[in-house]
């Protein structure tokens, strides 16, 4: 059993961004971190070989082999004495289930608690040990670089992004209802084919939002931000977003599904808390709870590995 012998006062503390993946046409493609965190308070690192991982504190309760762990232990076979034992305290602001990119700020938070444990890792490698862990790229890429990503899965298999900064003056209002949804029932409606004229829908669209980000044009944003691949099918397990994106308002940008969903996201530079009413009153039968976010323009902080060896 591991006990604490690091000062919590200088303990370091590992700090992930959530992240609205696909902002409609984007697809497995496009996400942008918001500021909402998770973080990894790192108690104690004692360089046993043991690998063991002890939550002394978690908010909300964490499973018994929680994504933070997963993570740490993916590359183990790269730590020539072994992987070291620790204790951390974790604290996450990110709804699970919500489509907020819960799932991939716990797979960054635990390489980057690997990184701080035993050595740098290169972003290519975070980026494609954290698509093996997640299945796809998108939301963990944006955790990585913050601002706008764009992930790209080449024919080899290997993972690249880039990334853009989001124009400041646009905030997202985040609205996540009273319940979750999982990303595998989400990804089940998802059709797997799509006729000509609606691919050829979501190309244009993604090239016009990506315009927008780069050049600030938000009035370009809520015909950019429409979408004919996931959203309609996934109208049918959220009811509240085809009345979502129907709204109107003279400060109302557009609206999009948060990656799988239920979170609905809309977009604005002022008229903030009008629009959260609007929001709320969509999700008025189950509740909800909306959200003013900026994004984060700072990628997930990387921790440091001198301070980590003053722990042995």
């Amino acid at each position: 059993m591991l006990t604490s012998r690091a000062d919590d006062r200088a303990a370091h503390v590992i700090s992930v961004p959530a992240s609205v993946a696909n902002l409609g046409p984007g697809f497995d493609t496009l996400a942008v971190a918001v500021q909402l965190y998770l973080r990894v308070r790192v108690v104690e690192v004692r360089r046993d070989g043991q690998g063991q991982f002890v939550v002394r504190h978690s908010e909300p309760p964490v499973p018994s082999e929680n994504g933070v762990e997963r993570a740490y232990r993916m590359l183990a076979s790269r730590a020539a004495d072994g992987l070291p034992s620790v204790v951390v305290d974790i604290e996450s602001e990110i709804p699970v289930g919500a489509g907020l990119g819960s799932s991939a700020a716990a797979t960054i938070a635990g390489l980057r608690l690997f990184e701080y444990c035993v050595a740098p890792l290169t972003r290519q490698e975070l980026l494609d040990a954290s698509t093996a862990l997640e299945g796809h790229p998108d939301n963990a890429a944006a955790a990585i670089d913050g601002g706008l990503t764009a992930a790209l899965q080449h024919e080899d298999g290997r993972i690249s992004a880039v990334s853009l900064p989001w124009p400041e003056e646009i905030r997202l209002l985040v609205a996540t209802p009273d319940r979750e949804l999982r990303t595998e029932a989400a990804r089940r409606v998802v059709p797997t084919s799509y006729s000509r004229s609606d691919a050829v829908f979501n190309l244009q669209r993604v090239a016009r939002l990506m315009h927008a980000v780069a050049t600030g044009d938000a009035d370009s944003l809520g015909e950019a931000l429409k979408d004919r691949w996931h959203q309609p099918a996934r109208a049918t397990l959220i009811p509240e977003l085809g009345p979502a994106l129907l709204l109107q308002d003279p400060d109302l940008l557009g609206v999009c599904l948060s990656g799988a969903g239920p979170s609905i996201v809309a977009f604005a530079k002022r008229g903030f808390e009008r629009i959260a009413g609007q929001l709320e009153r969509v999700y008025c039968e189950c509740g909800s709870v909306v959200t003013i976010r900026n994004v984060c323009a700072e990628p997930a902080r990387v921790a440091s590995p001198a301070l980590a060896s003053r722990d042995r």
